[in-house]
């Protein structure tokens, strides 16, 4: 019997990895001969990087590069063990957790440092970039990406933009002729789980701005930059990417990864899975186990559990999922290929005492589910 086991990480808690290895220990319990393979997951979110350096036998990786503010920082990205992709997390370079509260103004925030990893992963070699978008502290529309990569963003005197989006409502032309060359051959995959346009109502800075530190005439002027920013995309390259869903990801990062790297926005959850080669793994299996912090009705969105069980179902193969809790809502998933889920929880307990004890109470957990699947298996 072969047993995929494909959680991702419960937050607070346990890395991914951690949570199969626990699980494989409950599945062993029952089935001592069961050939399990572990392959921990991630939505494009947090534990991302962490999940799939872990399940490619990959690498951590360090670097010096600029924090939102310009200022130096420790960045972490990770070296995949098939040499030759590279995942970026944005918010380890240009992340709102990275700032004071009192230090968040998306006018000057900027996504250089973004720029300088992709440009450290070209510089080892790499030729596939994962990237993902999320929690970010900018609304640059991705020019400071561009910058770090070798493109100036110009102002009508001919004198390169500051960094951050508010210097956008001054630039006049986009030049990449500097623009690294090496771009050409790489494949961008960006992890985008919304659907937000660059400009207006649903766009980055209407919806992001706030939470970033803009009032509602920070908002407006930041609308009216990127809208500008949008206009000299398509003029100068030749890339309108205004309306494109996910543009306004990241504030307008979609849209700068798009127009300059011609990265593609996938779901993070697939991307995910294809970069581990999850759909070959799955040949054969008798059962996949999946898990998550907390399964409830917004598991069904774009989340790890629901994108691994669709490939199973699709395969014949039956999944179960292993939780922290079962929120409102949780039933919604057996619409979506996960057939029973259980929970962690053995008994009324805090929420200190599950994650304080996560690892047991999961092999726990899933020694009881598969206990009580042997009766038909």
């Amino acid at each position: 019997m072969k047993i995929v086991i494909a959680p991702q990480e419960f937050k607070e808690s346990l890395r991914g990895i951690e949570i199969a290895q626990a699980m494989r220990e409950g599945v062993t319990r029952v089935w001592p001969d069961a050939q399990t393979l572990l392959v921990p997951v991630a939505d494009g979110g947090d534990g991302t990087l962490q999940s799939l350096v872990d399940a490619s036998d990959g690498e951590l990786m360090t670097a010096r590069v600029d924090d939102p503010l310009g200022r130096p920082i420790e960045a972490v990205w990770g070296a995949l063990g098939d040499g030759r992709t590279a995942v970026i997390e944005m918010a380890r370079s240009s992340g709102l957790a990275i700032l004071k509260p009192e230090e968040r103004n998306p006018l000057v925030t900027t996504t250089y440092g973004v720029g300088q990893l992709m440009s450290l992963a070209l510089d080892a070699g790499y030729r596939h970039l994962i990237i993902g978008i999320g929690g970010s502290a900018t609304n640059d529309g991705g020019a400071g990406m561009a910058q770090a990569l070798g493109a100036s963003l110009l102002d009508a005197d001919g004198n390169e933009l500051a960094r951050g989006g508010g210097a956008l409502a001054n630039l006049s032309r986009i030049d990449v002729s500097g623009l690294d060359s090496r771009l050409s051959d790489t494949k961008i995959d960006v992890a985008c789980d919304v659907n937000n346009p660059l400009c207006g109502e649903t766009g980055a800075s209407a919806i992001f701005g706030p939470q970033k530190g803009a009032d509602a005439e920070t908002v407006a002027y930041l609308d009216n930059a990127l809208h500008r920013y949008g206009n000299l995309l398509q003029r100068d390259l030749g890339r309108d990417v205004m309306q494109v869903p996910g543009a306004g990801a990241a504030g307008g990062l979609g849209a700068g990864l798009m127009a300059f790297t011609d990265a593609q926005l996938r779901p993070g959850a697939d991307i995910v899975i294809d970069a581990l080669d999850l759909d070959a793994k799955l040949e054969d299996a008798s059962l996949v186990i999946v898990g998550e912090g907390q399964t409830d009705r917004s598991t069904v969105f774009n989340k790890a559990p629901v994108a691994v069980a669709q490939r199973a179902e699709a395969l014949g193969i039956p999944t179960i999922a292993i939780s922290g809790s079962l929120g409102d809502g949780f039933e919604a998933i057996h619409d979506h290929g996960i057939d029973a889920a259980f929970s962690i929880l053995d008994h009324c307990m805090t929420l200190e005492d599950a994650m304080s004890d996560t690892a047991a109470l999961v092999t726990k957990a899933t020694e009881q589910a598969c206990r009580a699947l042997r009766v038909t298996v």
